[in-house]
């Protein structure tokens, strides 16, 4: 009963408009009231939340990813994918999903990817006449790509929350991020192949050439920053202060794509972002350690393993609970309220808690493509100058594509963890 009550009271408060992170923090703190326990604790939890090292790597992903929007690079790189791809059958449609999956090995973020590369590739797909609905949740569900691909923002959220290593983290999302890739682009092809949409002409090698040396940078730092974390030269903190230097330094002197007006916008919008996220885990933090108080984790814990006695039908449970509350949930949210309730159970059931922080991931890319909140809906639709209807309909295949994604995870658990664990 006092599960119900308590999300009652969050769900109210969030649909009377209240911010997410004032909601998570404000009802956190009447619980410990409430509960009889010290009001200290809520300052306690937030600044012992936001003096660790490993949040370092958010504000820096996003400055750099914000930079490399800023300076056009997304351009350079759709055009070069494109070169190599572009007549296939559902060829852009293809250059869409890579050039989504590299900048999202650059990125981190969602937001970034989604309107890095449908700034690009909206405008070029309508013209060869894809239809419009495919366009755009092509765009919208490969701009999740950016939270599983690692490196991963959300990933370094729930590394945080459950103390896993985040290079495991990041490890473990290179499987089930390529495996969503490729049901994405064998998608695309078989709908181009029989849409019957103009191919781009095959370029000859001086053409590919050419592109591919322009968005070089763009790929180099792919490589330093992939290599440096897997290789163990960096952090994830680390890596992404490199990345955001290197990235000044190919978009300022060596590409001059990137102005002083654009650095101070983008410097600001990482500001904005950063300080709203920060807020939130703030929020979650005060309201997780007030549930945690409640023993509210070991009550649900409990309640599963008295009900729920096969590991399937807790994948199943738990994916559902995902579902509903991505409806009214972003991302970062759903990770920093859901992680602390459910690891518990996670771990009681036998699930691997790296394993379980992938699977989760693409639960939230889901909650990233379904309306109300989902931002990468809004991000598409702010960048086409469309209906949000248009661009919900037009999720629907991927949506189901990312469900068979999770399906196979579920089957095959080293997809995940064979290349952080056994390689």
């Amino acid at each position: 009963m006092t599960v119900v009550i308590i999300m009652s009271a969050l769900f109210s408060l969030l649909l009377i408009r209240v911010p997410v992170a004032f909601a998570l923090g404000g009802l956190g703190l009447a619980m410990l009231i409430l509960g009889g326990f010290s009001p200290l604790m809520a300052p306690q939890a937030i600044l012992s939340t936001l003096d660790g090292f490993i949040l370092l790597a958010v504000p820096l992903f996003l400055l750099m990813s914000n930079v490399l929007l800023r300076a056009g690079v997304g351009q350079d790189l759709f055009a070069a994918v494109s070169a190599w791809v572009g007549h296939w059958p559902g060829g852009l449609a293809v250059a869409t999903i890579l050039s989504c999956g590299v900048f999202a090995a650059i990125s981190g973020s969602s937001v970034a990817t989604a309107a890095t590369i449908g700034t690009v590739a909206i405008p070029e797909m309508i013209r060869r006449g894809y239809d419009k609905r495919f366009v755009y949740g092509l765009l919208a569900a490969g701009g999740t790509l950016g939270i599983l691909i690692p490196p991963s923002i959300p990933m370094i959220i729930y590394g945080f929350v459950t103390e896993e290593s985040v290079m495991a983290l990041f490890m473990a999302g290179i499987g089930p991020g390529i495996l969503l890739i490729v049901f994405f682009i064998v998608f695309s092809m078989i709908y181009g192949a029989l849409g019957g949409q103009e191919r781009e002409a095959r370029q000859n090698w001086v053409e590919r050439k050419r592109a591919t040396l322009k968005a070089l940078p763009a790929m180099i730092l792919a490589a330093v920053i992939i290599a440096g974390i897997y290789s163990g030269a960096f952090t994830p903190t680390e890596a992404a202060a490199i990345g955001f230097a290197v990235a000044l330094i190919l978009t300022g002197p060596v590409m001059r794509t990137l102005t002083w007006d654009n650095l101070k916008k983008a410097v600001f919008e990482s500001m904005a972002t950063t300080v709203a996220i920060l807020l939130i885990i703030a929020g979650a933090k005060v309201f997780g350690k007030a549930i945690t108080l409640y023993r509210i984790p070991q009550d649900i814990s409990m309640l599963i393993s008295q009900h729920i006695d096969t590991p399937v039908m807790f994948i199943i449970v738990i994916s559902i609970v995902l579902l509903i509350m991505g409806l009214v949930f972003e991302a970062l949210s759903m990770v920093l309220i859901m992680t602390p309730v459910l690891l518990p159970s996670v771990l009681a059931m036998g699930f691997d808690p790296v394993w379980f922080g992938v699977y989760m991931v693409i639960m939230v890319e889901c909650a990233l493509i379904t309306p109300p909140v989902g931002l990468n809906l809004y991000v598409i639709q702010s960048v086409a100058k469309t209906r949000l209807g248009e661009v919900a309909r037009g999720v629907l295949p991927f949506l189901l594509l990312m469900f068979l994604a999770a399906f196979v995870l579920y089957v095959w658990p080293d997809l995940a963890l064979y290349i952080p664990f056994k390689m």
